[in-house]
């Protein structure tokens, strides 16, 4: 699972595997604690993270929506810079 970015602990990874299925989503992992969130919504789809963790990670994928949508379609790999 290539990582796309990290910062304050966060890890934030996309699959790219057959199995993998919309909606667009990237998965973040931050200590013992795992989530998926949609890309279009940013809501947590998948899995728990902590109130501080999930919204540091909403506030990421609002910034670089267009970037991440992009990757997930063309399956392209790129590193994103963290949230500051």
């Amino acid at each position: 699972m290539p990582e796309i970015s990290r910062f304050y602990g966060l890890v934030i990874k996309m699959y790219f595997k057959g199995s993998e299925h919309n909606p667009p989503h990237v998965h973040v992992l931050y200590g013992e604690y795992m989530g998926a969130i949609n890309i279009k919504t940013q809501k947590l789809i998948e899995g728990d993270l902590p109130a501080k963790a999930l919204a540091m990670a909403k506030e990421w994928t609002t910034k670089y929506k267009t970037k991440l949508l992009n990757i997930w379609e063309t399956q392209k790999i790129q590193k994103l810079p963290p949230l500051e």
